[in-house]
């Protein structure tokens, strides 16, 4: 069961903690991811070969270097009576480096064939 903030309410993971400590959970999970270098780097050069990229999306990317080393996405968890409850949490720029990632596995899919007919 997944649970995730909202902006009115910057604090309630620690309403999710205190549901575990009341539920006598044993334990609770966390996960975190950061922005590495070469994430982002990896990131800009795919869209770069991408030849009709949104020239906005690429600037996007490249933004994305001043979060380097930050933690953009947080992930609580316990089990309890056999389900698992999560809370969830993510930066908008994280969100958009996520997007731009979907973004660029679209483009790594595509086959386009531009071969000549007549050739064949």
């Amino acid at each position: 069961m997944p649970w995730s903030t909202d902006e009115d309410h910057p604090d309630a993971w620690k309403d999710f903690v205190e549901l575990a400590k009341a539920s006598e959970v044993h334990f609770v999970t966390m996960n975190h991811v950061s922005l590495d270098k070469e994430d982002v780097d990896l990131l800009v050069n795919r869209l770069q070969e991408v030849d009709y990229m949104n020239e906005e999306d690429l600037e996007e990317a490249g933004w994305l270097r001043g979060f380097v080393g930050k933690v953009g996405f947080v992930q609580l968890g316990f089990p309890c009576q056999g389900v698992m409850f999560r809370y969830e949490v993510s930066t908008s720029w994280y969100e958009t480096y996520q997007r731009l990632e979907a973004a660029a596995d679209d483009y790594d899919g595509l086959l386009i064939d531009d071969s000549d007919p007549e050739e064949e």
